[in-house]
């Protein structure tokens, strides 16, 4: 039975000061000139950084330099097998959920199901078993049991989640409110989102790295991507006090006893704070990027629109794309595929290389060959 979720808060005016340092920094990121392989190394970076981060505020030893051997050449540290398949289960867990992003495009109406939520834990707790497996993930179920959370170093109980048999009605309450809250800026939903997962706990492990994953996926599907070079978990770890005390709201650790009413406004405020740093800190990083390797095409890449310039992503791995590609690149219908692909042919953007009706294949203008 659905617990309906009516989250109290105030978006007080620090609140709306971090929105409006997002916008900013959107809109710089969407007209600065990087070209697609100093995009593709950023985010890559980026990938690592939240990898890194998001296992080690749950206790995970690799150091960011192990999390890249261990991801990129299967990398083994004696005595540290659980830290290796929890960085490899959040690196292919974090790549399904932007391939995902990808599949769905982000000018889509958000729709977050329970089954995609467990399908993110399951991804979490494969250990990037995923990949060398043929077979489609099974969501994992909600805890059956009670848990507990506790001090790792007194053992006391820090927060007590609530029972069993209230999570799936928790769930769906969750679920039905991503579904149905259209009002709120999205960093908001992902924020409050991010906190009402923690609350309810509905798993006996990876709860916090799964809750993180959702709020990623919010932020992304809508379209707080920041073309995916940043990294909110690295917020979270540099300062884990603060990060649990504004998670900790409410007169007790007991879910029944005051959590479940709790204004989260502090929580908001914090989430908010983090994002815009989070945001800030990229923009300095491209900027840096920028400089130093697309100051010679910032001119070229400037009479580029921005679908043309993530376009340029496909050239990356291949030479020659077909309509389908760029169709699937924007979630696009054939019709308004080819009317794209059209436009850019007469802009010079595309050559033709096959001329047949279907599968038609192009390859980049000569004058943008020099940006991949």
């Amino acid at each position: 039975m659905l617990i309906p979720f009516e989250p109290r808060f105030t978006i007080t005016p620090r609140v709306v000061n971090a929105l409006i340092r997002m916008e900013a920094v959107r809109q710089s990121m969407a007209d600065l000139p990087i070209t697609p392989l100093v995009l593709k190394t950023l985010r890559e970076t980026a990938r690592f950084f939240t990898t890194h981060y998001s296992t080690m505020i749950e206790g995970n030893r690799l150091t960011q330099e192990e999390v890249v051997q261990v991801v990129q050449s299967n990398a083994h540290f004696p005595g540290r097998e659980r830290d290796e398949l929890e960085v490899k289960g959040y690196y292919a867990a974090l790549d399904e959920v932007e391939k995902l992003v990808h599949r769905v495009g982000i000018y889509q109406r958000i729709s977050i199901s329970e089954k995609l939520i467990q399908t993110l834990h399951a991804l979490v707790m494969a250990g990037g078993r995923t990949r060398e497996s043929s077979k489609a993930i099974k969501p994992t179920p909600y805890r059956d049991g009670q848990n507990v959370i506790r001090d790792s170093l007194t053992g006391q109980i820090v927060y007590m989640p609530p029972e069993a048999q209230d999570v799936p009605g928790l769930m769906q309450g969750l679920r039905s409110w991503l579904e149905n809250e259209q009002e709120l800026p999205i960093p908001l939903k992902a924020g409050i989102a991010h906190y009402q997962f923690a609350t309810i706990h509905p798993y006996y492990d990876g709860n916090g790295r799964t809750g993180r994953l959702l709020t990623t996926l919010i932020l992304h599907l809508g379209g707080y991507d920041l073309k995916g070079v940043y990294s909110l978990e690295e917020y979270y770890a540099r300062n884990l006090n603060a990060y649990y005390e504004a998670l900790a709201i409410g007169p007790s650790h007991n879910y029944y006893m005051g959590r479940a009413e709790a204004d989260i406004t502090r929580w908001v405020e914090y989430f908010c704070d983090g994002m815009a740093e989070a945001f800030e800190k990229v923009k300095r990083r491209a900027l840096e990027a920028a400089s130093g390797g697309a100051r010679d095409q910032s001119e070229l890449l400037k009479k580029l629109d921005a679908r043309q310039r993530k376009a340029l992503e496909l050239f990356q791995t291949q030479g020659v794309v077909t309509a389908k590609d760029i169709g699937a690149l924007f979630g696009f219908k054939p019709r308004t595929t080819s009317d794209l692909c059209r436009k850019w042919v007469e802009a010079g953007f595309l050559e033709v290389l096959d001329k047949s009706k279907k599968g038609r294949k192009y390859k980049l203008g000569q004058e943008y060959v020099c940006l991949v």
